[in-house]
């Protein structure tokens, strides 16, 4: 590598290096961390699903008495409005039992959240504060048994009966029910529930009702049933249940108006007309809850890559022949490809995480300017591909971690079991990755669309240059040709060619996607078999989207930093990153041409090399993310299990004479 030496591990600022990883609400985060030193939420492994579900509902009152929930809400009801400062609390509850994260997410950040961005006045002044409080325990009924991913097709009607002013809420046939909803099965007194609004005898698409489940003494209220989901793979201290309405009864008054209104008559009326226009954002004001998911995955990820890393740091296998000690197992080639790439993605996720973030604060903050269709749904955009890559990496990343601690890790007092169980849903709430990604892709592609109807050429271009690029190589062989050629002299090691190699394949595999999709375009063709035939194309480009806004805001990161030993380690990080990735795609590189046989031989050789240099800074970068300590205590990584014994004086050896 053509890089400066690092500095030494001990001369690199620690303090320093965890101010650049806490972002803009380093304070949030540091009294976050506070909070989970000062507390001990701990569950009993033994413990039923009923004393789980209370245990976590317990700790939801310690939550409520921080007054950390208050701070995301309107100033209006006494909170500061610090949405962005909320998310980040809520991604660093996963240094502890995610049940709790769970649980937190629906309440305020999902039934609260619905209320507050959904609802209007009304709706604040009667229900919000008690929901801050927890003193009205609620859930997000979206879900359907029959209708996971396709939320705008939902079979539960609320059709309005002008007589009474009521909303008849109704499940017309048990695929329609509400499943896997939080909070149903034991907490909730309410629920913003997802509906196709009927009235006039006309559909008007999705819209969000309040419905009441439960009366004062806790029994489901007339027409309500509800059910247990029973025990899951984890997240078992959160009390899922389905839920169906037998017409079931509401006032007027309990739809969430801001985006569209009935009035007593009737009558339905909208500032936004389109329909599925006005669909996607009364669902766009709700990104808050993907931006959430990612970040309990990353908080996820960290704290096993922090067991993992301890792990291997004392566990020892094996004697080094030319000193006879146990070689420690971090220092194996194989340990640290399995860790340190991890690290480096988890690190880039990060500061990926906190752009979102940002972001967000900015549209949905009070007071914040009304954000154009453009920005919205650019962040829309971008929370479904991180949500779903986010998601897959902590899958990952956490599997490598309990394998990569042995026996010890499938311990479930060594904690990386519960985190496995806790988050491997986190793959298919808040939206399917595969969904969630083929919704990104057709995003591109719609801009793309938008892009060519307004005829800027810049723009255009490149994906036409190398659309005719990709046919002209088809029909000529000059595809293999292509192969052949050298590069462009330029060392691999160069960081502006990595991203470049980035860009690139973002590019193409989007005008591939965009040229086998063109036939849909054709009248008389079957659409839907042109594009099922192109999914695989349409994921790919998505990743590769995906890809680029990752490095990017590592990039980003890295111009920020000032300290010059901070900012060169992370340089490193950052370049084991982007290696990691092209060596993931290495297939596509070399069958597009884009690298040589030799550039791509090199690329492992290069992860090897930058794994070798991270791996005395192993301990720095994990402990970068604060998790305080008693979440991190579990016996694999007690100090005294590992401290050699103590020596003993031997005992005289002496001339036993048998008698007898």
């Amino acid at each position: 590598m053509t890089q400066s030496t690092l500095p030494a591990p001990d001369l690199i600022p620690v303090d320093i290096l965890r101010t650049v990883v806490d972002g803009r609400w380093a304070r949030v985060r540091q009294e976050t961390r506070e909070q989970l030193a000062a507390t001990d939420l701990r569950t009993d492994p033994d413990h039923s699903s009923a004393e789980y579900r209370a245990h976590i509902t317990d700790a939801l009152k310690v939550l409520t008495s921080s007054g950390r929930p208050l701070t995301g809400f309107d100033p209006a009801v006494g909170g500061e409005g610090d949405v962005g400062g909320v998310v980040t609390a809520f991604s660093m509850l996963a240094y502890g039992d995610l049940s709790l994260l769970v649980k937190a997410g629906v309440q305020w950040g999902l039934f609260g959240g619905a209320v507050q961005v959904l609802g209007t006045e009304r709706h604040h002044e009667q229900y919000l504060r008690r929901i801050i409080d927890g003193e009205l325990l609620g859930c997000f009924a979206m879900t359907e048994a029959g209708h996971g991913s396709d939320v705008q097709h939902l079979h539960t009607t609320a059709t309005y009966d002008p007589a009474s002013h009521e909303f008849v809420v109704h499940t017309p046939y048990p695929q329609a029910r509400k499943t896997y909803i939080g909070n149903a099965a034991r907490d909730g007194r309410m629920a913003v529930v997802f509906a196709q609004l009927i009235t006039g005898g006309r559909s008007r698409g999705v819209h969000a009702f309040l419905v009441p489940l439960r009366d004062a003494d806790g029994n489901p209220v007339p027409g309500v049933t509800i059910g247990d989901d029973g025990r899951k793979a984890g997240l078992n201290g959160v009390d899922n249940g389905r839920l169906s309405f037998e017409r079931v009864r509401i006032p007027r008054t309990h739809l969430l108006n801001r985006f569209a209104d009935v009035a007593e008559d009737g009558t339905y009326s909208s500032p936004i007309e389109n329909e599925t226009a006005r669909f996607f954002t009364m669902l766009g004001t709700l990104v808050r809850g993907r931006i959430s998911v990612a970040g309990g995955a990353g908080g996820a990820a960290q704290k096993a890559l922090a067991l993992a890393v301890r792990f291997g740091e004392r566990r020892r296998q094996f004697s080094n022949p030319s000193t006879g000690e146990e070689i420690a197992v971090l220092d194996y080639l194989a340990h640290q490809r399995k860790l340190l790439p991890a690290l480096a993605t988890t690190f880039a996720l990060h500061f990926t995480q906190d752009d979102l973030v940002a972001r967000m604060h900015a549209i949905q903050a009070p007071g914040a300017e009304p954000a154009g269709a453009r920005e919205q749904r650019t962040l829309e955009q971008a929370a479904a591909g991180i949500k779903a890559i986010a998601t897959w990496h902590a899958t990952h990343t956490i599997q490598t971690c309990r394998e990569a601690c042995g026996g010890a890790g499938y311990l479930e007092e060594n904690l990386l079991p519960a985190l496995k169980a806790d988050t491997d849903v986190f793959t298919t709430f808040e939206g399917d990755n595969t969904v969630l990604l083929q919704l990104l892709a057709k995003e591109l592609l719609a801009d793309y669309g938008r892009t060519v109807k307004k005829g800027n050429p810049l723009a255009i271009a490149p994906l036409v240059g190398r659309q005719l690029a990709g046919v002209l190589a088809e029909r000529t062989g000059a595809a293999s040709l292509l192969r052949r050629l050298p590069s462009r002299g330029l060392d691999l090691t160069d960081r502006a060619r990595r991203r470049e190699l980035l860009r690139v394949r973002r590019e193409d595999t989007l005008a591939t996607a965009i040229r086998n999709l063109a036939p849909a375009m054709r009248r008389g063709n079957d659409e839907f078999a042109v594009f099922n035939s192109a999914q695989d194309l349409l994921l790919v480009a998505a990743r590769a989207h995906v890809d680029v806004m990752v490095e990017q805001s590592f990039a980003d990161a890295l111009e920020r930093i000032d300290d010059a030993g901070v900012r060169a380690l992370l340089e490193r990080v950052h370049d084991l990153h982007v290696l990691t990735v092209i060596d993931r795609e290495r297939a596509w590189y070399l069958e597009t041409g884009r690298l040589t046989a030799a550039e791509s031989r090199s690329i492992r050789p290069l992860v090897n090399e930058l794994c070798a240099e991270l791996r005395p800074y192993a301990r720095t970068l994990v402990d970068a993310f604060g998790i305080p300590e008693n979440r991190l205590a579990c016996p694999m990584l007690d100090d005294e299990a590992w401290a050699p014994a103590p020596a003993t004086p031997a005992e005289p050896v002496t001339d036993q004479v048998e008698t007898g």
